[in-house]
This record gives structure tokens, C-alpha cells and sequence, in this order.
């Protein structure tokens, strides 16, 4: 639990749905001040409304995760308010319906890209200089368990992407740890959020009900956050117990 002392302050990313609202909701419930942003302020500003409402602190900044000129601008808003970002939570991403290679096209291979895996890069190289003055933050980046197990499912754009998102992590570690600075790549099996409905077919209600929830996905995140500052987590893979990837 946070120092109440102390504001700290934790920025997700696709945070007005899905796995990064839930995430945004247990960071607010272990005490942080939680900063959501997305792509768009009707959808944030009931997510912090409903944060505020459970007892939270939570404000909004409208970015493009993918357009690096706003997620700087995102981080450097942040910055002037509080001083501080003590944890990012990139869950900002997306697939499109059609991900196999017989359908997929160029333009959406590099959206999907854009969105994943240069997002993710815009927004840990925009907090990196002020986690670096403070000597400490934790970076999470949502990436996929499509990582460790290839299937149709993640398509190859969504699975190329989250394969970066890993590795862009590791080098987060392997550079930053002398400033107190830790990154976990989290790989998370199918979860049931609104991202399946890109699915092309959509996953039916049996196998959605089978599938992890997003407060599975926040729940982990919670744990590596509060993790002491002397430890790091490097990955964790997760997914649910029925989990047709491994059949």
C-alpha cells in the first residue's frame, strides 16, 4: 500500500476499458493516483469517475498511443501536475479481424504494430528521463503469452508485436537497473475484454466465460507494482486454466 504521505502517481495506458481500467482500478485501491489515458475523453472520463467513485484518485489525459507526439505530450502534462511518474502500465494496444497471413495487409500489420509495440516504446522513452531523476519506477508492459505459445489466435501482426514489447522489456532491465529502475513483461492467455471482438469469428459466450477476466490481469500487475524496490520480476506468463492455445 502507498505511503499516503506521499502522492504517487501511476499513468496507464488504454485505460478506459478492458484490462487497463481494471488495472488502473486496483492501482487506485493500493493507493496510487492513477493518470488514464486513451484515445478518447468520453470514455476516460467515466472510467475516472468511476475510480473516484469507489474511493480513488484519478485523472485523465487524451493520447494516441501510437503517435508519439501525444504520448510525449501526455507524459510531459503529467510531469507538470505532479513532478513524478512512479509507475507505467502500457496496455494501450489492439488486433484487427483479419490477422492471418492469407488476409492481412500491409496497412494493418504497421497499425497494429504502431499501436502495440511503438507505442510502448514512446511512452517508457518518455518517462524514463524523470524515472531516472527520482532513482526508482516500475514499468509493466502488457505483451501476450502468444509469445511463448504461437497460435492463430494473436494473428502475426499482434504476436510479432508483443514477441518487441518482450524484448524491448528485457532491454529496459538490462540498462536501466543502476537508476532503480525495474520493467516485467506481462504475457497474459485470452482474456475476456472487448479487444475479442476483433475476433473474426468473434469468440462465442462458452468460450469467453472460460477465458481470464481483466481483474486477473490487473491483480498481477498490483503484484509486481507493489514487489520491493530490491526485487524485480522479469516476465510473468499467465492464462487461463482451460486454455485451448496449448491443445
Amino acid at each position: 500500500m502507498v505511503d499516503s504521505a506521499e502522492t504517487r502517481v501511476a499513468w496507464v495506458t488504454g485505460a478506459s476499458s478492458g484490462m487497463g481500467l481494471a488495472t488502473a482500478e486496483a492501482l487506485a485501491e493500493a493507493g496510487y493516483l492513477v493518470v488514464l489515458s486513451a484515445r478518447g475523453l468520453p470514455a476516460l472520463t467515466e472510467a475516472a469517475q468511476r475510480i473516484e467513485a469507489q474511493g480513488g484518485r484519478a485523472e485523465t489525459v487524451v493520447i494516441d498511443a501510437s503517435i508519439r507526439a501525444e504520448v510525449e505530450a501526455g507524459c510531459a502534462e503529467i510531469l507538470k501536475r505532479h513532478g513524478r511518474i512512479d509507475v507505467l502500465v502500457n496496455s494501450a494496444g489492439f488486433n484487427v479481424a483479419n490477422r492471418q497471413w492469407h488476409e492481412l495487409t500491409v496497412e494493418d500489420f504497421e497499425h497494429v504494430l504502431a499501436g502495440n509495440l511503438n507505442g510502448t516504446f514512446y511512452a517508457i522513452n518518455a518517462v524514463l528521463p524523470a524515472m531516472r531523476a527520482q532513482g526508482d519506477g516500475v514499468i509493466v508492459n502488457v505483451a501476450s503469452m502468444a509469445v511463448k505459445v504461437v497460435s492463430p489466435y494473436g494473428g502475426v501482426a499482434y504476436t510479432v508485436a508483443k514477441q518487441g514489447v518482450v524484448t524491448l522489456t528485457a532491454t529496459v532491465n538490462q540498462a536501466e537497473f543502476r537508476h532503480g529502475i525495474r520493467a516485467c513483461a506481462l504475457m497474459p492467455g485470452e482474456t475476456a475484454t472487448p479487444i475479442m471482438q476483433k475476433r473474426n469469428p468473434p469468440p462465442s459466450q462458452d468460450v469467453l466465460d472460460r477465458m481470464l477476466r481483466a481483474e486477473d490481469v490487473a491483480r498481477a500487475i498490483r503484484f509486481i507494482v507493489e514487489t520491493p524496490a530490491h526485487a524485480c520480476i522479469y516476465e510473468i506468463v499467465m492464462g487461463p486454466t482451460w486454455n485451448r492455445a496449448l491443445a
